[in-house]
């Protein structure tokens, strides 16, 4: 099972970058098959590079930290 702590301060180092253009990450659930789901918010919700920022970014960063991680979608 993935830790969710450990999701959350991962979310914590990513954070301050998307606030820096305005956005933020908020951490929703993370399901049995291992998909991490989150919701973009402020800027980020209606941002045109907003999946560049989720799979790049915020999915890349993740899945160094906790290889089993699957996936991270948006919500």
């Amino acid at each position: 099972m993935i830790d969710r702590e450990k999701v959350e301060e991962i979310l914590g180092k990513i954070r301050p970058a998307i606030q820096a253009d305005g956005g933020d990450v908020e951490l929703i659930n993370i399901r049995p098959d291992r998909v991490i789901e989150v919701r973009l918010k402020g800027a980020c919700g209606s941002c045109p590079m907003a999946t560049i920022t989720l799979k790049a970014g915020i999915e890349r960063v993740i899945k160094e930290e906790i290889p089993e991680v699957e996936e991270v979608i948006s919500v």
